[in-house]
């Protein structure tokens, strides 16, 4: 093994997005890692395609999110429609909001996109060592780091590698999380699914209405790229080694397609529904499908692990760095754990709200009721105003500040729903404004903390101490419109979150230096 990755601070394990957007964020805090992936490749499917407005803006800090939009499908794509067939008229449709077109509250736009149009651009992100076809088998935590075995999937071979921390993102099927004795809560496994990746010519039935996916009776549709390529995922047969895959993909087009699709590639995977009963183990992080598995249903899956890592990294750059105190880690747990637990209740519900949905259907068939207009859903359109629960997720732990510096928030979980309302209180996302012509205040967080005042010659005599931080200034609207009076302040953290406010004056010189130091845990230098 070279020696590149024989000590390196972070062991991450698993290299899907969640993994390479770990790697990626951590080099920009110049932490050391190595990437370690049990398959000898990339994933060539297209599997999670939805990059969410949040995760865009995190990709937009990457330098990420002009590449992607370039190579995704354009916004009138980022719509669901349901049909009985491919070659039926939609009986309902919605549009996936901060998708199909932007929004205020947001720089940037979520895109439809594909994971192995995304993973590669992840992978270029950073330059630190990756290593496909090595699985890790076995974990040991030390005094001060943790002894990982890793075996060579092709070779056979085993070495040890000994880091700092390790970030478990290897999936729902995590290797680490039963090793550790971690257990899960939720409803487990829903079935087993078959993604099969084909050619053919749709376009007479779905040019003019474009969408990200077409949910019909016999499964569901989804274009791959922009220039070409179609999925249909399903329950799978129970014959599978047998199936007719050309065969079973034409009798879901419908009677009169007459298309008989070339395929290309086929999946099995199992839909899972849980979440880890934590999110730590002394010196072992989970993140991404290890933490929590998903439902597919509104795409959520993958961009809650992408928040996972953004909430994660800057916690171990400042342990590792010394200007953060080991217990900030701990906060991540008590962060992220509330989000799971939204995002699954919020999922499954989806989940069973589309199954309702085709039921309806089914019984409006049966009964001769059904036409091809639009028909009332339990649902109705606000089916994807996700934003609530995607810019609006709340945080409640010691590494941020009630409005009385002095007291932490309690580690209590808010509950966002599908409207979101920007706020400028502690534990809430920045509220996005344009400080100039395409930089917004969450471009202005980064690789440090950042205090927003219209007062930045006052303020910036009071910013000292070990941590990476910044001071940008607020016009007089803008302050208002983030409750500050002339001499007040918010102290962001790196991840975008409002650690602390003062509406004015700080109460006394140290007031920034002691947040500081009450929010990273650390002495304060």
């Amino acid at each position: 093994m070279p020696g590149a990755d024989a000590d390196p601070e972070v062991l991450i394990v698993g290299g899907g997005p969640v993994g390479l957007t770990a790697r990626a964020l951590l080099a920009r805090w110049g932490v050391r890692t190595s990437l370690v992936e049990k398959h000898t490749e990339l994933s060539p499917f297209p599997r999670s395609r939805l990059v969410n407005v949040r995760s865009m803006e995190i990709y937009r800090l990457l330098g990420l999110a002009a590449p992607l939009t370039d190579r995704a499908f354009a916004p009138e794509y980022g719509r669901i429609r349901f049909r009985d067939t491919l070659c039926d008229r939609d009986f309902a449709t919605a549009a996936m909001v901060g998708v199909n077109g932007p929004v205020p509250e947001s720089p940037v736009t979520g895109v439809l996109t594909s994971q192995d149009r995304l993973e590669p651009l992840l992978l270029a992100a950073a330059d630190a060592p990756v290593r496909f076809g090595v699985e890790l088998v076995g974990v040991a935590e030390e005094a001060d780091g943790v002894v990982a075995v890793l075996a060579d999937r092709r070779g056979g071979g085993r070495t040890r590698v000994r880091a700092r921390y390790v970030l478990a993102a290897d999936g729902a099927n995590s290797t680490l999380r039963p090793l550790l004795g971690i257990g899960t809560t939720g409803p487990g496994a829903l079935g087993g699914f078959t993604t099969v990746v084909f050619d053919a010519d749709l376009s007479p039935w779905c040019a003019r209405r474009p969408a990200g996916v077409y949910v019909t009776a016999h499964g569901s549709f989804g274009p791959v790229h922009p220039e070409g390529g179609w999925m249909w995922f399903g329950l799978t047969p129970d014959d599978a080694a047998h199936a007719d895959w050309p065969g079973l993909v034409s009798r879901a087009l419908g009677p009169g397609a007459e298309v008989r699709p070339e395929v290309r590639r086929v999946q099995h995977w199992v839909m899972n529904a849980f979440v880890a009963e934590r999110f730590r183990h002394g010196r072992v992080l989970l993140a991404g499908d290890a933490a929590h598995a998903l439902p597919i249903t509104g795409g959520l899956g993958m961009n809650t692990g992408v928040a996972d890592v953004h909430n994660l990294c800057w916690k171990l750059a400042g342990v590792l760095r010394g200007w953060a105190g080991p217990g900030l880690l701990d906060t991540y747990g008590t962060e992220r754990l509330p989000v799971a637990h939204q995002t699954l209740d919020q999922t499954v519900a989806g989940t069973r709200l589309m199954v309702e949905v085709q039921s309806r259907r089914h019984e409006q068939l049966r009964s001769g009721e059904a036409t091809s207009d639009p028909v009332e859903l339990p649902w109705s359109d606000r089916y994807f105003a996700q934003l609530g629960l995607v810019l609006g997720v709340t945080y409640r732990s010691d590494a941020m500040l009630t409005d009385a510096p002095s007291s932490p928030g309690p580690a209590v979980p808010s509950a966002p729903g599908t409207d979101y309302v920007p706020t400028p209180k502690p534990g809430h996302r920045m509220p996005h404004l344009w400080l100039a012509p395409d930089r917004s205040t969450l471009d202005a967080c980064g690789e440090w903390f950042t205090l927003f005042t219209p007062d930045p010659a006052g303020w910036g005599r009071r910013a000292s101490g070990p941590w990476p931080s910044r001071v940008e200034a607020l016009t007089a609207g803008q302050a208002g419109v983030c409750a500050l009076g002339a001499h007040g302040a918010l102290l962001v953290r790196p991840d975008g979150h409002i650690a602390a406010r003062w509406p004015d004056a700080p109460p006394s010189d140290a007031a920034l230096h002691q947040a500081l130091a009450a929010v990273t845990g650390s002495a304060g230098g």
